[in-house]
């Protein structure tokens, strides 16, 4: 597995070269990494897709 600063880190990458599209780009990987039989790829591209999911939300704050 690959370590969580580099999930983060491809998540932020992906954020940028697709913004709202991101989400749906991991996990049209996922899906491609699991139709090859590739379980370990699939599982990073799930944990990006997390990350990216994270990433995107919008922070609850209460006001002052």
């Amino acid at each position: 597995m690959i370590p969580d600063r580099d999930i983060w880190r491809d998540g932020n990458l992906l954020i940028r070269e697709h913004g709202a599209e991101a989400e749906v780009v991991s996990a049209r990987r996922a899906d491609e990494m699991l139709e090859r039989g590739d379980r370990d790829g699939q599982l990073v591209w799930l944990c990006i897709r997390r990350a990216i999911v994270q990433l995107q939300a919008v922070p609850v704050c209460k006001p002052n």
